[in-house]
C-alpha cells in the first residue's frame, strides 16, 4: 500500500498497477512512471533522468526509500536536477536486464535497487546500487552522488556521453552476436557435472559459498542426470534435506523464502518469492517420484498448500511476492525484517506450555537466538535423537512437534503480516501451474488439479487480448498493457503441457502449441540464431535484450527450448526441433563451463540427447481401464517422454499428432502405444504390460 501522509499529494505512480511503483506513490520524489512523458520532458527541459528500479520484496529498496525517497531534502535535490523514473522490475525485465548489464559493466556488481543515471536518449552513463543517505560503508551518501552527478552533467558532459554510448554500442554487438556453438553431446552433460561437484559443498549441501541460493533448475539437471548415470543423487539429495531442515524453509507455514545469507541455509532472506516456491516443489515432487521417500512428499505438498492459501488470488491466478518486512506488533510503527517469522522462547513456552522442550530441542530455540535476539525455527535436531536424550518414544517426539506447528501457526497467524504483491505475472503463473499439475499427477490430489486449471484459465482470459496478444501482468481487475516478453510465452505454454498431462483436456496442448508458434514468430531471429527477450512488436529500448543465461528463474530461451522438443515429438514438427538443437548447441560451451547458469538448458539437453518414449492413450480418460494406465505412464519419473490421449471414436482426433493417427482400443479396452521414433510396440491394455515396455 502507499505510504500515504495527509500533508502530501499523490505523484504520477498512483495510477500505476504495480504494488511497488504504489509503495513510492506518496515520496515528495516526482516520479514518472517509465514511458515517454518521462523522456519527453528531460529532452524538452535538457536533463538527465534518473532511473530506480526494484521490486516490491526487496529490502534495500524499502530502506533507500525511508532514507532518501521519503526525505525532503533529498527528494527536493531529484526534482531540481533530474526526470526521475521508477520502474518495476517485475513488470519491466527488459528494462532492468538492459540497465543491470549496464551497472555490472561499469562498477562489477549489481542488485536492486538499481540506480542508473540516463541521458534523455536513455543512455546509461552513471551507475550504482543503494546508496545510504550519509557517508558510510566506504559508499558516498546518495546526496552526494546526486549533487556530483548533476556537477559532471553540467561541466563534463560529452566525455559522460562518449562513455555511455561506447558501453552501449558494447552491449549491442553482444545482444547481436551470433555465439558459437559445438555439438551437443553427452559428454558436455559429464563435463557440466564434474563443474557441480567442483562447486558442491558436501557439509551444508547446495552449490558455491554464502549467500547460497536454491537454485532449482541445477537440481532440475542433477535428478536428470541422475536417473541417467547413476551419479549425483546424493548431491541432490544432501541439498534439498538441508534446505528444507533450515530456516530458509519456513517450518510453520511451508514454503521457501528467497536465499540464505550464510551456508547452512540458516538465516535466510524473508521474502517469499511464486516462482520460488513454484520451481522448489516441482523438484521435490520429481525427487519423490524417484525415490519413495516421503520427506520430499511433504515438503512439496506443505509448499503447494502454502501457495494456495497466501499466494492465490480468489479467481484462480497466483500472486507474485510476500515482503520480508513486517511490523513485530499491531500498534508497532517501524517493519523489522522476519518479524512474522521469528520466535522467543518465551513466546513458545506460553504457546506449547509442557511441549517446549521438546519442541524447542527439536527446531533449535535458545534463550540466546540466532537472528538479532530471536529464533529462526530450523531442524537442529531429529525426533531419534531427541527422543533418546528425553527418555521417550519417536512418535510421541512427531506428535509433539506436529501439534506444536499447528499451533505456532494458529498464534502466528494474529500477528501483522508480511505485506502481498498481489500482482498476477504471467510467467511466474507458468511455473505454478506446472508444479500444481505435477502435484495433481504424483499426488492424486484433486484440488490441485482444480488450481491449476483455474489458474490456466484466469492467466488466458485475463492477460491475453482479444486479438490474442498475451500481456505481462494484471492486478486487481486491470491487465497492463506491457506485452508478454519471451519468458511469459515459453513458461506459460511450458505449464500447459502440465496441465495437459494432468487433465487431458485437448484445449491445453493446443493452447501451449500456438503460444510456441507464436513465440518462434515474434523472438526467434535468424540472425543471431536464437531468440531475443522482447518481440519485434515490443518498445524499442536502446539495445534489444537478450538474456541467454537461467537465473533465479529458467530463462526465456532455455524454457522456450524444453518445450519446443517435447511438442516437436508430440506434432512431428522438425522446425520446432531445429530451433531447440540451435539454441541448446549454442548454449554447449557455456553449460559445461558454468552449469549453475544453465541448469534448465542442460535439463533440456538430457531430452534432446535421449530416445525419449512416445506413449499413445487410447480410452476414455474418466475410465477407470485408461486412468490405471495413464497413472503407469505419468506417476514414475520419466522425464524423458511424451504422453497424449485420444477418447474412442475421434476422427481425426482433436490432437493432430501422427502418434494418435490410426490408434485404437483392444478388444473394448483402453490401450496404449509405447514408440520411440515413431515405431511402435504392440499395444498394450494392463498396467503391468505397459511398465514391462517403459523399462529402460
Amino acid at each position: 500500500m502507499p505510504n500515504a501522509e495527509p500533508t502530501r499529494r499523490p505523484n504520477r505512480l498512483i495510477n500505476e498497477t504495480s504494488p511497488y511503483l504504489l509503495q513510492h506513490a506518496y515520496n515528495p520524489v516526482d516520479w514518472y512512471p517509465w514511458g515517454e512523458e518521462a523522456f519527453a520532458r528531460a529532452q524538452a527541459e535538457d536533463k538527465p533522468i534518473l532511473l530506480s528500479v526494484g521490486y516490491a520484496a526487496c529490502h534495500w529498496c524499502h530502506v533507500m526509500e525511508h532514507e532518501s525517497f521519503e526525505d525532503e531534502e533529498t527528494a527536493a535535490l531529484m526534482n531540481r536536477y533530474f526526470v526521475n523514473v521508477k520502474v518495476d522490475r517485475e513488470e519491466r525485465p527488459d528494462v532492468d536486464s538492459i540497465y543491470m548489464t549496464a551497472v555490472q559493466a561499469m562498477t562489477g556488481s549489481g542488485g536492486w535497487p538499481m540506480t542508473v543515471f540516463l541521458t534523455p536518449d536513455g543512455t546509461p552513463f552513471f551507475a550504482g546500487t543503494y546508496f545510504p543517505p550519509e557517508d558510510r560503508w566506504q559508499m558516498p551518501s546518495f546526496q552526494r552522488v546526486l549533487r556530483s552527478v548533476a556537477e559532471a552533467y553540467a561541466t563534463r558532459r560529452n566525455d559522460l556521453l562518449a562513455r555511455g554510448r561506447e558501453l552501449v554500442e558494447r552491449m549491442r554487438e553482444a545482444s547481436m552476436m551470433q555465439i558459437p556453438g559445438s555439438t551437443l553431446t553427452p559428454a558436455a552433460l559429464d563435463s557440466a557435472f564434474m563443474g557441480l561437484q567442483q562447486a558442491f559443498d558436501p557439509e551444508y549441501g547446495g552449490f558455491g559459498r554464502a549467500p547460497k541460493f536454491p537454485q532449482p533448475m541445477t537440481l532440475e539437471f542433477l535428478l536428470r542426470y541422475a536417473a541417467r548415470t547413476g551419479r549425483g543423487m546424493e548431491m541432490l539429495e544432501r541439498t534439498l534435506r538441508a534446505m528444507a531442515e533450515g530456516g530458509m524453509y519456513d517450518q510453520i507455514g511451508g514454503g521457501f523464502h528467497r536465499y540464505s545469507v550464510d551456508a547452512q541455509w540458516l538465516v535466510p532472506h524473508f521474502e517469499k518469492m511464486l516462482y520460488d516456491n513454484a520451481l522448489l516443489a516441482r523438484v521435490y515432487l520429481e525427487t519423490f517420484q524417484a525415490t519413495g521417500n516421503a520427506f520430499y512428499r511433504r515438503i512439496a505438498e506443505e509448499t503447494l498448500t502454502y501457495m494456495l492459501r497466501e499466494m492465490q488470488h480468489p479467481d484462480g491466478g497466483f500472486f507474485s511476492t510476500q515482503d520480508a518486512d513486517s511490523l513485530p506488533t499491531a500498534d508497532a510503527t517501524h517493519k523489522h525484517e522476519g518479524a512474522f517469522f521469528v520466535w522467543t522462547p518465551a513466546e513458545i513456552r506460553e504457546a506449547l506450555g509442557a511441549d517446549a522442550t521438546v519442541f524447542s530441542a527439536l527446531y533449535g530455540v535458545t534463550d540466546r537466538g540466532n537472528f538479532e535476539g530471536k529464533n529462526i525455527l530450523h531442524v537442529q535436531r531429529s525426533p531419534a535423537e531427541v527422543a533418546r536424550v528425553m527418555g521417550m518414544s519417536v512418535e510421541r517426539v512427531e506428535s509433539i512437534a506436529e501439534r506444536g506447528r499447528r499451533v505456532l501457526f494458529a498464534v502466528r497467524q494474529h500477528r501483522p503480516k508480511p505485506e502481498l504483491d498481489d500482482k498476477v505475472l504471467t510467467a511466474w503463473n507458468g511455473m505454478a501451474l506446472r508444479a500444481f499439475a505435477l502435484g495433481a499427477i504424483v499426488l492424486d490430489r484433486e484440488e490441485y488439479r482444480t488450481a491449476a486449471v483455474r489458474c490456466a484459465e484466469f492467466v488466458l482470459r485475463e492477460l491475453r487480448r482479444a486479438d490474442g496478444e498475451l500481456l505481462r501482468s494484471w492486478r486487481q481487475g486491470v491487465a497492463n498493457p506491457t506485452p508478454a516478453f519471451l519468458e511469459d510465452y515459453a513458461l506459460l505454454a511450458d505449464g500447459l503441457l502440465a496441465l495437459y498431462e494432468a487433465t487431458f483436456d485437448p484445449r491445453w496442448l493446443l493452447e501451449a502449441r500456438a503460444l510456441a508458434d507464436a513465440l518462434l514468430e515474434r523472438f526467434w531471429d535468424d540472425g543471431i540464431g536464437g531468440f531475443y527477450d522482447t518481440g519485434s512488436h515490443h518498445e524499442q529500448l536502446v539495445i534489444r535484450p537478450r538474456d541467454t543465461g537461467d537465473n533465479a528463474t529458467p530463462s526465456g530461451s532455455s524454457a522456450a527450448a524444453d518445450v519446443l522438443l517435447r511438442l516437436a515429438l508430440i506434432f512431428d514438427e522438425p522446425r520446432y526441433r531445429e530451433r531447440a538443437l540451435t539454441v541448446l548447441s549454442a548454449m554447449a560451451p557455456l553449460m559445461e563451463r558454468y552449469p549453475t547458469g544453465f541448469g534448465r538448458y542442460l535439463a533440456a539437453a538430457e531430452f534432446a540427447l535421449s530416445q525419449p518414449r512416445e506413449i499413445a492413450l487410447i480410452g476414455d480418460p474418466e475410465a477407470a481401464d485408461t486412468r490405471a494406465l495413464a497413472a503407469i505412464a505419468l506417476k514414475p519419473f520419466l522425464p524423458n517422454r511424451v504422453v497424449v490421449l485420444a477418447r474412442p471414436g475421434e476422427d481425426p482426433p482433436r490432437i493432430p499428432s501422427p502418434l494418435l493417427a490410426g490408434r485404437t482400443p483392444i478388444d473394448g479396452r483402453a490401450a496404449a502405444y509405447v514408440c520411440q521414433n515413431y515405431a511402435c510396440r504392440l499395444p498394450v491394455t494392463k498396467p503391468a504390460d505397459l511398465a514391462a515396455q517403459l523399462q529402460p
